[in-house]
């Protein structure tokens, strides 16, 4: 049975809420304009020095002026507006669920369980900082609704290109050439992932491990086939998006993404007093999160992190488990996937909250798929993505690192706590210099991050422990900066029939000048026997 669209039990509720809304809107969007106008960002700053413009402090000053008067006029009507919207935040449930109507039944399903038992599927997570414009201004990005239209293109664009893989094996060689800009031709699927048959073992399918890992002593067939792409990953079944906490950004990221992604997920989270009728936590935004998928979404459940402190109180993190109809295997018994997504606790030096949200979201997981695993159905898959907001090489994220969570998913950059693999990226970017040459095209940003030299300025670095000098790397490690989007995937929960093999993880590019994050991909080959252990 399909999720209902409205997050409101009936037309009046949702019609109370949207006059309510209408009423806020515009006292809203002049205190954000009031904000942003006094606010530039370092590439609206050298855009002014090159233009030679001298008008910028009138444009402060009579900005200013005037949206704090309209901001006073329309305060009367949001305050009548929020006596309307608070209440009805007790019933609502805590996401919109957007579904675009298919030709056939058949074209958001994967069919190669039926046909091969076996199929490839493509998950992807990113940081988009689509927070309101004078907000995400802090974060030195801007025009919030421009970017969410850009993004939601770019990834498009990504997505539904031809699936290619170039390998490279050369005694040069310290990475996999990325195929982003290649035109050969290859055979195309009708649906995503669908019908894509995963390679046979053998050294004429596998993409070999780059000479210069193994020289690092890794082994050939426990290394990680990567990459670093400027373009998002072909075919990819499921995104996980965070920090879209603008819902007009939401809306234009769905109107992008629905031609590809059927279903979508967005608007997650809770709004007005936690729990209702309680004055102590008042979340002004939602959790951020944003799922789309090209499979029907069977269940969904959110729930918020009840231990946020200082400013992340003030938004509804917390985690996003759905349940996905993937289709079905040769003996006609249903398939489905557990996909889950969070964004965890900001602020460094807060280990003992993350930890306390882990905990939390290992059971929560637990407590859905528990309720919504049916005997009759095969789980291909079992993935947790997002922003966890620490990494695995800060000695500041010690606590975090040693998590038992990592005993239940795989994380295919760690080779341990605290030590990451030798390829593997960080993925935060200094927000100072995000519109630098070097990092401000997709192109840019690819060349940077394969050089150890360059990245080293344009990556965060690690967070030292408290009193203690940072020493980074070790002696004989590259640098690799902090890493905090994850993509885990646990084989535990999964159907024994069913057997996961890493076809690719990619670090993305795409959204260079766009966000402050590096984009994420993984690629899983998934292998359902056709003999019954039960």
């Amino acid at each position: 049975m399909a999720l209902p669209a409205s997050p409101f039990p009936n037309g009046c509720a949702a019609g109370i809420h949207a006059v309510g809304w209408v009423l806020i809107l515009p006292c809203f969007w002049f205190l954000d304009r009031l904000i942003a106008v006094c606010k530039s960002t370092t590439l609206e700053r050298t855009q002014r020095l090159e233009q030679e413009c001298y008008l910028h402090p009138l444009k402060v000053f009579f900005g200013s002026i005037t949206f704090f008067i309209l901001f006073l006029l329309t305060t009367p009507f949001a305050f009548l507006g929020f006596l309307l919207w608070a209440p009805l935040q007790a019933c609502r449930r805590p996401f919109y669920y957007h579904r675009e109507t298919p030709a056939s039944l058949e074209q958001e399903t994967h069919r190669g369980f039926e046909l091969t038992g076996k199929a490839s599927f493509g998950f992807a997570s990113a940081n988009l900082c689509l927070l309101p414009d004078s907000l995400a201004r802090f974060n030195n990005l801007g025009d919030t609704q421009r970017r969410a239209a850009v993004i939601g293109e770019r990834i498009v664009q990504g997505v539904c290109r031809p699936h290619i893989r170039i390998f490279v094996d050369s005694p040069s060689s310290c990475g996999t050439l990325s195929p982003s800009n290649s035109m050969l031709p290859t055979s195309s699927s009708t649906y995503g992932a669908t019908d894509r048959q995963p390679p046979t073992p053998g050294p004429e399918s596998h993409r070999s491990a780059p000479r210069a890992l193994l020289s690092q002593g890794l082994r050939q067939q426990d290394d990680v086939p990567w990459e670093v792409s400027s373009l998002f990953p072909a075919n990819v079944d499921i995104l996980c998006l965070e920090e879209v906490f603008d819902k007009r950004a939401a809306q234009k990221l769905t109107d992008e993404l629905k031609p590809v992604f059927g279903h979508i997920l967005y608007d997650v989270g809770v709004y007005a007093c936690q729990p209702p009728c309680a004055c102590n936590s008042f979340k002004f935004f939602n959790s951020g999160l944003f799922v789309a998928s090209r499979f029907p979404v069977l269940e969904a459940e959110y729930n918020c992190f009840p231990n946020s402190r200082g400013e992340d109180a003030l938004a509804a993190k917390g985690l996003l488990c759905t349940k996905l109809l993937i289709g079905h295997n040769q003996k006609q018994k249903k398939v489905v996937g557990f996909f889950n997504c969070t964004h965890l606790h900001a602020p460094e030096g807060e280990g003992e909250i993350r930890c306390e949200q882990l905990n939390m979201v290992t059971k929560w997981i637990g407590d859905f798929q528990s309720v919504h695993r049916q005997h009759d159905e095969e789980v291909a898959f079992d993935v947790l993505c997002g922003d966890f907001n620490f990494d695995n090489c800060s000695p500041d994220d010690n606590l975090e690192q040693n998590h038992c969570l990592f005993s239940e998913y795989r994380d295919p950059c760690r080779a341990g706590p605290g030590k990451e693999k030798p390829w593997v990226i960080g993925t935060l970017l200094e927000q100072p210099t995000l519109y630098d040459e070097d990092i401000n095209t997709p192109e840019g940003l690819q060349r940077t991050l394969e050089s150890e030299d360059l990245r080293k300025q344009y990556v965060s670095p690690p967070v030292p422990a408290a009193g203690l000098p940072l020493v980074y790397p070790e002696n004989g490690q590259p640098w690799i900066g902090r890493r905090i989007d994850y993509i885990l995937y646990r084989e535990s929960s999964v159907s024994s029939r069913c057997r996961t093999e890493i076809e690719e993880m990619t670090f993305i590019t795409h959204l260079a000048g766009l966000t402050d994050h590096i984009p994420v991909g993984l690629r899983l080959n998934i292998v359902m026997d056709s003999v019954s252990n039960e």
